[in-house]
């Protein structure tokens, strides 16, 4: 039996602001490795054995944004499917089992979020393994972890009789509620329960047969969405009506614990984590003898059990401990490490208060590269941007602006008007307000330049799009 990858890519990872924000979450950063969290979970599904090519479930705010980073690390996927809507887990697992379906009557899935992080990808390997055997069985399995803390932030399983693989693997006797301290503590002293991963094997039609027993008000708009979806350009958009009659319900509440073939199998060994936190992230990252966590450009001096995290200024602390300290471009969070499940109530203020920190970063992404602001005022503003080699802005003009571009790495083909020229490293040209133009890379390497924006009204909505190479025209 062949085994298909879903690659779920919702989430806004809150707990790990300001480096993890809504329109950039923690599953595109490279937290952990030189891979971002979804390109390991692409390369690490990559190794098992009679594995498919992956389905990825995304929104499509951040479609180039995976589509990118999948390019980066060669995996190219079965489908990137589209949500028009957010609707948890349960209908985006029914939509991947209705895909693998197509391909095999007998297609197994293994259902994995994007942004956790599993250092033993060999124990992985051997428990997918495992729990191919279980779903192949037409039990719906879920992969347990075994407790080291009474940990409060996780839902925990209480497994009931052996199933007699040859390895750990229980039937479910219950699922429980993230508990207290208290509980959690009786839980670990008592034995018999796994911290619930978030990550399943499931026999794709005997997921859909449970769904639509339990739940055929996610089975039917969701086979609905698939059936009226269209593709555009590398994607596939699920139809916006019938998915969004789904309710927002996970693959937990809907299926796992109502089904009386749930199974878990234990997973120990994957060193994984959920990376739920700043303090998660610390627990995972190397340390050095004072049990420091020094990224970037980072000077401690008598600091003991701290994670201290620069990305773009030095940042010194003298003096303290147990802190989490996390330097951005245009924001810097100071945390006791016992206190970083709270980051969250600090994006509550933000977006309460309409503040854009909670939502985009200085660095912007867009599907032919990236722009970053450098400095703003009253009729300017002044942006870097790069340009992937072979990638073009859309054919654009503007009715408040005018634009003058400054070459400082690469080459740019520019479109001003009818004219079209190429400039090299330290040329300009100069965009009058109202023209038409492009910016494309025709080079091997990126392309960086400066451009400088002057005029009444600056916003990213003042963009008249003619062609476009990602269908985004607007006339």
């Amino acid at each position: 039996m062949t085994i298909h990858p879903v690659i779920l890519c919702g989430g806004s990872g809150t707990r790990l602001w300001p480096l993890s924000r809504g329109g950039y979450p923690k599953q595109f950063l490279r937290l952990s490795g030189e891979h971002t969290l979804v390109q390991q979970t692409a390369l690490r599904v990559r190794e098992i054995d009679h594995v498919a090519a992956p389905i990825v479930i995304a929104n499509n705010d951040q479609r180039f944004l995976i589509a990118e980073q999948l390019r980066e690390v060669d995996v190219a996927p079965a489908a990137i499917v589209l949500e028009p809507v957010g609707r948890n887990t349960a209908p985006a697992i029914a939509v991947a089992a209705l895909i693998a379906i197509k391909h095999s009557p007998d297609a197994l899935l293994l259902v994995l979020p994007s942004d956790h992080a599993i250092r033993n990808d060999t124990a992985f390997a051997q428990a997918v393994q495992a729990a191919a055997r279980a779903a192949s069985d037409q039990y719906l399995v879920t992969f347990g972890i075994e407790p080291t803390e009474p940990h409060t932030g996780y839902g925990y399983i209480r497994h009931g009789t052996s199933l007699g693989y040859g390895t750990p693997a229980w039937r479910v006797e219950a699922f429980v509620e993230k508990p207290d301290t208290r509980t959690a503590q009786m839980f670990l002293t008592d034995g018999g329960y796994h911290w619930n991963s978030g990550m399943f094997m499931l026999k794709a039609s005997t997921f859909l047969e449970e769904l639509r027993r339990l739940q055929p008000n996610v089975a039917e708009p969701a086979e609905q969405s698939l059936k009226l979806a269209r593709a555009d350009h590398d994607f596939l958009r699920l139809d916006e009506a019938a998915f969004a009659a789904c309710p927002n319900i996970s693959v937990d509440y809907a299926v796992m614990e109502k089904t009386d073939r749930a199974a878990v199998i234990g997973a120990n060994d994957l060193g994984w984590s959920d990376i739920g936190s700043w303090s998660a992230l610390a627990e995972i990252a190397q340390t050095d003898d004072a049990g420091n966590s020094a990224l970037g450009d980072v000077i401690l001096t008598d600091v003991a059990n701290s994670y201290v995290r620069a990305e773009h200024r030095m940042v010194a602390a003298v003096g303290v401990d147990n802190l989490v300290v996390v330097e951005t471009a245009d924001a810097v969070l100071v945390a006791h490490r016992d206190s970083t499940q709270d980051v969250r109530k600090i994006v509550e203020h933000l977006t309460k208060a309409k503040r854009s920190e909670s939502i985009t970063h200085p660095r912007v992404v867009r599907p032919w590269g990236s722009y970053e602001r450098v400095d703003d005022g009253a009729r300017f503003q002044v942006k870097r941007i790069v340009v992937n080699p072979g990638a073009q802005l859309s054919l654009q003009m503007h009715h408040h602006r005018a634009e003058h571009w400054i070459v400082v790495k690469g080459t740019a083909l520019v479109t001003n008007g009818d004219e079209e020229i190429l400039l090299g490293e330290n040329q300009s040209t100069y965009i009058p307000l109202g023209e038409k133009h492009r910016l494309k890379n025709p080079g091997k390497i990126p392309l960086e330049l400066i451009e400088v924006q002057s005029g009444t009204y600056l916003g990213e909505d003042d963009i008249v799009r003619f062609e476009d190479s990602y269908g985004r025209t607007n006339s």
